[in-house]
């Protein structure tokens, strides 16, 4: 079985540059605006939900995400 095509999900934010969420995998990948790029596991769906709908994106991430689950630091995209 082939693995959906995900979408990218542009965020105005001064820390984050977009999102990208495997709902199958609770993975969420973020792009942030230096250039990194992290894999994060164990994103609940909702936890995705709010993130989108923050009004402070960084914050909610500082906050929620960041330090709290298993990441993997990702190589830059080309």
């Amino acid at each position: 079985m082939m693995s959906p095509i995900l979408a990218r999900v542009p965020l105005e934010s001064t820390l984050l540059a977009a999102a990208v969420y495997d709902d199958s995998r609770r993975q969420l990948e973020l792009d942030f605006r230096d250039g990194t790029r992290y894999l994060y596991s164990g994103i609940a769906p909702c936890l995705f939900r709010d993130l989108l709908s923050a009004v402070s994106k960084g914050v909610f991430f500082n906050r929620c995400i960041r330090d709290r689950f298993p990441y993997t630091k990702l190589p830059p995209e080309n």
